[in-house]
């Protein structure tokens, strides 16, 4: 069993609720999605290949105790995936950020995930598996990213058809070069009443685009 990496680097974790934390990040390679606002268009087809017993070796010799897979699509690799995940040690917090459009029924316990669901923005409305709100629980995280006011409202309108602020953590952040502002959308979800936590990402507050970052 083989996996195809883009990328193995440390940075700070930039989202999520581990957002601030020293992260070893492992991006694989490939996509089945084509977000129009996708900041890591190369991971689509370049990569090399490593073991999981490999990946896994990397992850354990990093001083942070925080790991995440990411890509691309990490979840289209996804029994190399698990096959590295029971080789990392149980000190490690480990992550699977998943666009929402591959099953996540399977994955280890231990791993947290952070779903997206894509919005109209994204180009790829629609994608998301609701059967992968079955398998969600409240240690894992769902991601909206905003473009505009038409994402706004559709985040708006998931949250409240599956009572979502109940299932898990929830998310919201903007794509860069969006529609709306900072203050447009925290004054809407504080409008709302909305249970979110609205984060901006830090990694690229601290290193902008730079790759491995």
């Amino acid at each position: 069993m083989i996996l195809k990496v883009n990328e193995i680097f440390e940075s700070l974790q930039g989202e999520s609720s581990y957002a601030g934390l020293p992260c070893v990040f492992v991006r694989l390679t490939g996509c089945n999605l084509r977000c129009e606002w996708c900041d890591t268009k190369y991971a689509y087809s370049e990569g090399t290949y490593m073991s999981p017993a490999e990946v896994a070796e990397r992850i354990n010799s990093s001083k942070a105790l925080l790991a995440e897979f990411t890509g691309g699509e990490p979840l289209l690799q996804i029994e190399a995936l698990i096959e590295a995940v029971n080789l990392i040690d149980e000190s490690k917090t480990i992550l699977v950020e998943t666009n929402g459009s591959i099953p996540i029924a399977g994955l280890p316990d231990r791993i947290i995930n952070i779903v997206d669901i894509k919005l109209n923005g994204s180009g790829e409305s629609g994608s998301f598996l609701e059967d992968n709100l079955k398998y969600l629980s409240k240690k894992d995280e769902i991601k909206f990213v905003l473009k505009n006011i038409i994402d706004y409202n559709e985040f708006k309108e998931y949250y409240l058809r599956f009572r979502l602020e109940e299932r898990c953590n929830v998310l919201v952040s903007k794509v860069k070069g969006s529609e709306i502002s900072h203050r447009d959308i925290a004054e809407m979800i504080l409008k709302d009443g909305l249970k979110v936590r609205y984060q901006i990402q830090l990694h690229k507050s601290i290193w902008g685009d730079e790759r491995g970052k």
